[in-house]
Formats: C-alpha cells, sequence, structure tokens
C-alpha cells in the first residue's frame, strides 16, 4: 500500500484521533483514581463508538449495491441511536449499580439484624410453646399418656424397693443351690427385671378382671379372680412379707421387747399393704394406664385416626410466622440478588450489543440485539442468536 493511500485511510478512519482517545481513555501515568474512573467509564463507550464509526465508513460505500437504500439509512441511523443511548445508560447505570449495591448492602444487614433478634425471640418463646403443646396434648381427650408414664414409673418404682428387699434372700437362695457365693451386682439386675414384670402382669391381671367384671362375663370372671388371687398370695407371701418383716424391728422398738408379729399378722399387714396400694394406684392412674400399656404390647393401637377437637398443635422448632418471614427474606435476596446482577450486566451489555448491531447490519442488514436490554434474561444464548442470523431477515423500520 502506497504512503499516500495509507494516509487516506488514516484519515478517513480517524486513525490518529481515535489512537490519541484511546491513550487518554486508558490514562497511564494518571493518578490511580483518574486511571480508574477513565477505564470504567470512557474505555468501553470509546471502543463501542470507534467500531460503529469504521463499520458505518464500510457500509457507505454499500448503499449503492442495496436494494433497500432508505431502509438500510433508517436502520443506520436508529442504530447510532440506540448505540448513544446505550453509552448513556451505561453512565448511568454504573451510578445506579452503586446505588443499588449500597442498598442492597443496608438491606442484608438489617435483614440479618431482625433475623438475629427473631431468632432470640424464638429460643426464649420455644420453651413455652412446648409446654403449651404438651399441655394441649394432656387436657385434650386421647391418650392417656399421663396416666401411662405413671403407670411405668410406679411398676419401677415398686420393683427397686422389692429388688432391694429381696436381695439377701434370693443370693442367700441362689449361693446354697450353686454351692458358690454369689454377689449383689450379679443378682440386682435380673432381680430388678423379674419384679418388674411381675408387677405389671400383676396389673394386667387386675385390668383384665375389671374389665370382665364391666362385661359381666361370669366365667372369665371366676377365672381371672382365681389368677388375680394367685397373683395377691404370690406377692404377699414373697414380696410384702419381706417388706413387713423389714419393718418388725420398728415395730419391736415401740412395744415390749418380747414382740412377736406372727405369721398371721405379718400375711395381714402384708395383704392389707398389697390391697390399699394396688386400690391407690389403680383408681389414681393405673387403672387408665394399664390397659393403654396393654394394647401397646399386643399392637392393638391406641387413640383414635380421627381427630378430637381439632388437630393438636404440632410442635416445630419455630414458628410459622418466623418461618413465613424467613421464607419472604430468602424471596428477597433471591430478588434483590437478581436485580443486583441485572443492574451490573445489562448496562454495559447493551454498549456492546449495540457496537455489535453495526457489524450485523453491514453484513446481514438486520440488527444483533433489538434494545433496550432490561434484564439478563434478554440475553440470548449463541444458537439461538445463529438460528435468528441465519433465518429470514426482519428488518427494524426507521
Amino acid at each position: 500500500m502506497s504512503p499516500e493511500v495509507w494516509n487516506w485511510v488514516q484519515i478517513v478512519s480517524l486513525w490518529q484521533p481515535a489512537a490519541a482517545a484511546f491513550a487518554f481513555a486508558w490514562g497511564a501515568g494518571d493518578p490511580v483514581w483518574l486511571l480508574i474512573l477513565k477505564r470504567i467509564f470512557l474505555l468501553l463507550p470509546l471502543g463501542a463508538v470507534a467500531l460503529a464509526y469504521w463499520t458505518s465508513v464500510l457500509s457507505v460505500p454499500t448503499i449503492v449495491v442495496r436494494a433497500k437504500r432508505r431502509t438500510f439509512i433508517s436502520l443506520l441511523l436508529v442504530t447510532w441511536w440506540d448505540l448513544a443511548r446505550a453509552v448513556f445508560a451505561f453512565w448511568g447505570g454504573t451510578f445506579r449499580f452503586v446505588l443499588r449495591l449500597g442498598l442492597s448492602l443496608f438491606g442484608l444487614i438489617q435483614m440479618l439484624l431482625v433475623g438475629i433478634w427473631a431468632l432470640v425471640q424464638e429460643m426464649i418463646v420455644l420453651p413455652l410453646r412446648v409446654v403449651r403443646n404438651v399441655g394441649w396434648n394432656a387436657l385434650s381427650p386421647g391418650v392417656p399418656w399421663i396416666a401411662v408414664g405413671m403407670t411405668v414409673f410406679w411398676c419401677v418404682f415398686e420393683a427397686i424397693i422389692f429388688t432391694y428387699v429381696m436381695t439377701p434372700l434370693v443370693i442367700d437362695t441362689l449361693s446354697n443351690l450353686a454351692g458358690t457365693e454369689l454377689t449383689e451386682a450379679a443378682i440386682r439386675v435380673p432381680l430388678f427385671l423379674f419384679m418388674l414384670f411381675i408387677v405389671l402382669g400383676s396389673y394386667a391381671v387386675l385390668s383384665t378382671w375389671v374389665g370382665a367384671l364391666r362385661s359381666k362375663d361370669w366365667a372369665a370372671i371366676v377365672k381371672i379372680g382365681v389368677v388375680e388371687c394367685v397373683a395377691m398370695f404370690v406377692e404377699v407371701v414373697f414380696l410384702y412379707r419381706e417388706f413387713v418383716d423389714a419393718l418388725v424391728p420398728w415395730f419391736a422398738q415401740h412395744t415390749s421387747s418380747n414382740f412377736d408379729l406372727g405369721i398371721v399378722g405379718t400375711l395381714a399387714i402384708a395383704g392389707v399393704t398389697w390391697l390399699g396400694l394396688r386400690s391407690l394406684t389403680w383408681f389414681l392412674f393405673a387403672s387408665s394406664g394399664t390397659p393403654t400399656i396393654m394394647a401397646i404390647i399386643q399392637r392393638q393401637g391406641v387413640g383414635s385416626r380421627e381427630s378430637n377437637n381439632g388437630a393438636p398443635p404440632v410442635t416445630t422448632l419455630f414458628s410459622k410466622d418466623f418461618t413465613a418471614k424467613l421464607r419472604q427474606e430468602f424471596a428477597w435476596v433471591g430478588e434483590e440478588g437478581e436485580r443486583l446482577l441485572d443492574s451490573f450486566l445489562v448496562p454495559p451489555m447493551q454498549v456492546v450489543a449495540g457496537a455489535l448491531n453495526f457489524v450485523t447490519l453491514l453484513v446481514s442488514n438486520r440488527h444483533f440485539i433489538e434494545l433496550p436490554l432490561q434484564s439478563v434474561r434478554d440475553f440470548k444464548d449463541a444458537r439461538t442468536l445463529v438460528k435468528e442470523l441465519g433465518g429470514p431477515r426482519i428488518q427494524k423500520a426507521a
């Protein structure tokens, strides 16, 4: 290329002014703050304007061979308008992004502070909510869990007492049978389980006998009555008698030294003790707790599948209001993040799209992307753009 031609190319393309403008926008040697501002606000718009000018210069000779010259010139002017609007929107969008970022950070800090305060409130109110739900379950019709718990507790308590009372006798008996000395640690756990089964079985027999009395099934009444008498005899002779024997020193302390309670007195006091304890515990809680325990053991199910007086409150870690507020805050974070991303990406992408529209207008007589862009969702993927550019031409009216 001759120097004269190259000189005309530089004049037409504004090469030297463009190079000076790019050098000024690059800001080499300027203070850091000024260099950053120039590169942010000037470099991208200057590159877009330079590409648009060079493409427009190349488009001018093609007007002669184009079929729809007026439409092409109108599209060219509209493209320059879109680019100018995109540049000013980019400058304004930068300040908008900074403002949006500040508002988002302020909202995030506010959300964290309010969330921490609400979480503290939830932790304080949680025990009260649990007590309320427990009270609702206890006062509403349904499974008598309090009676079941008291029955199990009493059976365990009675088994512990009988284990402590019967341990010496059982050790002596089993040691004589085995011919070796047994320790209390090896005896008390099996003995406790055995006593627990006996006490639970006693209440089970009593509950079955009461059920037979209510149904007036005389044959069952007689049979279960005999079983209840045998159970009473076993408990009185082997369990409560040992308990009464343990109280003999106390009786002797308040009577004459030759005090002898005798077998009849011992069995009588043991029988009265058994009857009194069974009566008190039966009418207080065992009459409701024992049938439930038997139903659980027999897998008959407890309670009713039909709701009574509405559905019971569900005990959760957080209340419904706190969960709803948490969902709202998460939704706000997602929406705010999308708005922040739009304010960050849309302004510069509009400048890029405005510059590329000149290239596609020169090549295919159509725009690359229709402006303005509203959000990131308006960004089209490569396949869609290739399909649109390869399809029939859609011209934009002036």
